[in-house]
């Protein structure tokens, strides 16, 4: 049966323009070659919250799909499947006939499949004497086919969003979390700003959803930071100030003692000699070099802080590079972009999603990477692979290595991206 022809449904189920919309839209655009329908089919499962179809409607479309002959949907093979709904039942594992028809409906209001009803609503096929399908009535599949591409965008552009989200909201947690224990810590010295600053995270918060979306999150981070800024900026001023008052009682202190250890040591030798020294004479104090800035030894050792005995801690070798230098590095991962263009880390995880397919990156091995770099480092380590690609046999393998040394400490993005700039300033591609 040709699939442009379109097709009003049997019986009481009227006609609609977004049924005769998906009817020409498949007939337009269903001669564009081939695609594996199952891999289509996890696709769609992907893109399910756009389209607006609930996991038993996509067993519903698992099984239309299990009735297909062949692997590859394709228009020159015929679209149309028609099993029974005693059939549909079992690929469903029993789902009642009620329920399937709900589900089937669902599809084509989606539209995912089309109704191709014959003149008395039954499903079935003419063949002609070869035993080869002529005319088929039951659910097309052509939708599936034609929008192919769009559900391929769609997957992509939620997954970027999806790594987004939860990247922000590690970092809401985590500025959160510093927020509590600096206002903890501010509590101390300073009670009535501390509770100031207290109001006003929890007033943020209650503003937040349950499961807060993107939009939300990026309208709170902001006022977390400048509050977190806040309170740093203050116990730093406070830590300065306790510090100052610290080394002026140290050397008040030093000086009296070394006045009065001066005179007690000084004057028996002194009397002895028949000499006596006054306290306020400019010989009694030691003298500090003209031409440097060090006090003497006396009052270096007593007058300074005491030297910390440990060293902090060496930054991670991964953190999230710049994105303006990424992109800088990188300049190919634009053109995967939303519209051809990155602005955003949010617009470069679109593009790597996109990027990691092409390169042939299965899921497991990128997650694994996002799990151990973390998302923008994996979404640079991509980046740069595009860059190379003729020259990598296999990038795949090449980013679970680099996750394997990630984990041992021995590989860090920043010297990946330097070799980038390195090659761009030399000419080496």
């Amino acid at each position: 049966m040709d699939c442009g022809i379109v097709t009003t449904p049997f019986g009481r189920r009227a006609m609609s323009l977004g049924m005769l919309a998906h009817q020409l839209s498949s007939a337009s655009a269903v001669d564009e070659g081939k695609v594996d329908k199952w891999k289509l089919f996890r696709t769609v499962c992907a893109a399910k919250s756009s389209l607006g179809v609930s996991d038993r409607s996509l067993a519903v479309l698992n099984a239309l799909l299990s009735f297909y002959p062949k692997t590859e949907l394709a228009a020159a093979d015929g679209l149309v499947v028609f099993p029974s709904n005693a059939q549909l039942s079992l690929r469903t594992h029993g789902m009642a006939e009620t329920t399937l028809r709900r589900h089937l409906a669902t599809l084509v209001e989606a539209g995912l499949i089309l109704r191709r009803d014959s003149p008395n609503g039954k499903r079935y096929a003419r063949r002609d004497r070869k035993g080869a399908i002529g005319q088929a009535f039951g659910f097309d599949l052509a939708p599936l086919l034609s929008r192919a591409a769009e559900f391929e965008a769609e997957s992509t552009r939620l997954e970027a969003d999806r790594r987004y989200l939860q990247m922000m909201r590690e970092r809401m947690s985590l500025c959160r979390r510093d927020v509590a224990k600096l206002v903890d810590l501010l509590r101390q010295s300073d009670v009535a700003y501390a509770e100031e600053a207290e109001t006003r995270c929890q007033a943020a918060y209650m503003s937040l959803s349950r499961k807060p979306s993107i939009a939300e999150i990026e309208r709170l981070l902001p006022v977390l930071v400048q509050l977190q800024d806040e309170l740093t900026n203050r116990l730093e001023n406070l830590l300065k100030t306790q510090n100052t008052a610290a080394n002026e009682r140290q050397n008040e202190r030093h000086i009296q003692n070394s006045e009065s250890d001066y005179l007690s040591e000084s004057e028996p030798a002194d009397e002895r000699a028949g000499v006596r020294f006054s306290p306020n004479a400019s010989t009694d104090l030691p003298e500090m070099d003209q031409n440097t800035d060090n006090p003497p030894a006396s009052i270096e050792t007593s007058a300074l802080p005491a030297r910390r005995t440990h060293q902090p801690a060496s930054p991670a070798l991964n953190s999230a590079a710049p994105l303006p230098l990424v992109l800088k590095a990188c300049p190919q991962i634009r053109d995967y972009g939303p519209s051809g263009r990155v602005d955003s880390w949010r617009d470069l995880f679109t593009a790597t999603t996109v990027v990691k397919n092409m390169l042939g990156i299965s899921p497991d091995v990128y997650n694994e990477a996002c799990a151990t770099l973390g998302p923008e480092t994996t979404a640079t380590v991509v980046a740069c692979l595009l860059e190379r690609a003729e020259h990598i046999q296999s990038a795949g393998a090449y980013l679970r290595d680099l996750t394997r040394r990630a984990k041992s400490q021995s590989f860090a993005v920043s010297a990946m991206l330097s070799a980038r700039l390195r090659a761009q300033a030399s000419g080496v591609a």
